[in-house]
């Protein structure tokens, strides 16, 4: 057995509307919306009596995907949205954007935070983390430089 890719991650949030603006904010584009609800559904995830509206956005080289998913049941625990970088779990998910400032400004027009400050890692990346609706974390990446 050998992974060939990596498919997609899934986010749950609560206001599906607001992170899908933010995700095609940052430059993605929804490929596929649709609901679920399905004995089939129960049994993937593990829970019983799923509803849930999903949707999906892609990068635009085609080659990242994140699924967005909205629960309407069965109810579940809720998250801290301001759970700092280090909390056990999926914390962050990188792009690489081509201008960190005005994917920062336009993030900032839909409710994204800086959560710490802009960084230069060596002469390669400038950095940042900035939290977004449901305090997801997407750390930018503007490629300054090559690693020599």
């Amino acid at each position: 057995m050998t992974v060939q890719r990596m498919d997609h991650v899934g986010i749950v949030v609560e206001d599906l509307e607001a992170a899908k603006a933010f995700f095609v904010e940052l430059g993605l584009e929804v490929k596929a919306e649709w609901a679920a609800e399905a004995d089939w559904v129960d049994r993937v995830v593990g829970l019983d009596g799923v509803q849930a509206d999903n949707a999906m956005l892609e990068t635009p080289d085609g080659h990242g995907r994140i699924e967005l998913i909205k629960f309407h049941a069965p109810p579940g625990p809720s998250g801290d949205p301001h759970a700092p970088a280090n909390a056990p779990g999926i914390r962050h998910v990188t792009f690489e954007v081509d201008d960190v400032d005005a994917a920062v400004a336009g993030l900032q027009a839909h409710g994204g935070e800086l959560v710490g400050e802009g960084e230069r890692y060596q002469d390669i990346y400038r950095l940042c983390y900035i939290r977004g609706p449901e305090g997801i974390i997407v750390e930018m990446a503007e490629r300054i430089g090559t690693a020599s």
